[in-house]
């Protein structure tokens, strides 16, 4: 048996940046994290749409793909990260390396390192001429306790409850700062409940995948706590638009839909074909878990562009799908 617990500004004016040229001088785009749950899909995105890669992992690259070029590089050693992006001199960058142990993530005294080692980064892509950086926030950094109606960028309260959340909020206020004293537009994506098959093991929509592959029964919450789900692909999807985008400053990266915790495991119980499984309201909702978590889009939407490709229900499917295919529904 398996316990699975409750899914707990501004727009500057200036022409949309070009493809990259090489001969040009341009060196594309830099993305951290490239290896990660969001950072691999992020990396086939970019390629699809015609872009030169520098992707970092502290990890050996995952397979050469063309437009891709992987570094192998440490961001805590301040003096090889500079060293880097003056040689490759990359216009554009994407940060999405940080600390995310599952279950560890939301204290661990690793958040107040990522903040330095960000900042670092940041001003060392500004030193080598970067134009344009995409850095990546939390939901968290909202005030969880006046989560009453969907959460908008600029009037919405900011009152991190975690280390976790205080370091990002943190980091947005002085990479802000930093950046517009520095002439380099920053963007700053905060995303809220992404889902996929290659999500922590830990985390509400694999967790439960497995278990009801295994035939193993979860006893859960009533479900009644309403989040915002996206699929990791459209995540990538959308930071990518965002980079691409004119926007800059806080932008919401989510569905924009309220959906019952419910409905998510009624789906890929349905899905799976194994609803007797879900013990629902086995247990009691976690005390001051938020009943409503969800995000404003309209930035996302209209600013830059970007509507999910996928329901619900339809990236459940490819999540189960994937993890079958790839033999890791039972690991």
């Amino acid at each position: 048996m398996r316990i699975v617990r409750g899914g707990h500004v501004r727009l500057v004016a200036r022409r949309r940046l070009a493809a990259p040229m090489l001969a040009c001088g341009v060196s594309g785009v830099l993305v951290t994290g490239a290896s990660g749950f969001v950072g691999q899909p992020l990396v086939d995105e970019l390629v699809r749409r015609g872009e030169t890669v520098h992707a970092i992992s502290t990890r050996h690259a995952p397979g050469q793909v063309d437009g891709v070029r992987w570094h192998r590089l440490d961001l805590a050693d301040p003096g090889a990260t500079a060293e880097l992006l003056r040689k490759i001199a990359p216009e554009r960058l994407l940060h999405l390396a940080w600390y995310v142990e599952h279950g560890r993530f939301w204290s661990a005294p690793e958040n107040v390192l990522w903040v330095e080692r960000s900042l670092q980064l940041l001003r060392a892509f500004v030193s080598a001429g970067g134009r344009r950086a995409v850095m990546l926030g939390t939901c968290a950094e909202y005030d969880w306790t006046q989560a009453d109606a969907p959460f908008e960028e600029t009037r919405s309260a900011i009152a991190p409850a975690t280390l976790y959340g205080a370091a990002k909020d943190g980091l947005r206020r002085v990479a802000t700062a930093y950046a517009e004293g520095a002439g380099c537009e920053l963007a700053w994506g905060r995303l809220f409940f992404l889902y996929g098959p290659d999500e922590a093991s830990g985390r509400l929509v694999v967790s439960v995948i497995r278990a009801l592959l295994a035939g193993e029964t979860i006893e859960t919450t009533a479900g009644a706590q309403r989040r915002d789900f996206l699929h990791v692909e459209d995540v990538a999807r959308a930071v990518a638009e965002l980079l691409a985008s004119e926007a800059t400053g806080p932008v919401n990266v989510a569905s924009g839909e309220a959906v019952p915790v419910a409905a998510v495991l009624d789906s890929i119980a349905d899905a799976i074909g194994r609803p007797e499984l879900v013990l629902r309201g086995a247990r009691l909702e976690p005390e001051g878990d938020p009943p409503l978590l969800v995000a404003d889009v309209t930035r996302l939407r209209e600013e830059v562009g970007f509507r999910p490709g996928r329901s619900l229900d339809e990236g459940i499917a490819a999540t189960i799908d994937s993890l079958r295919a790839s033999g890791r529904a039972a690991t």
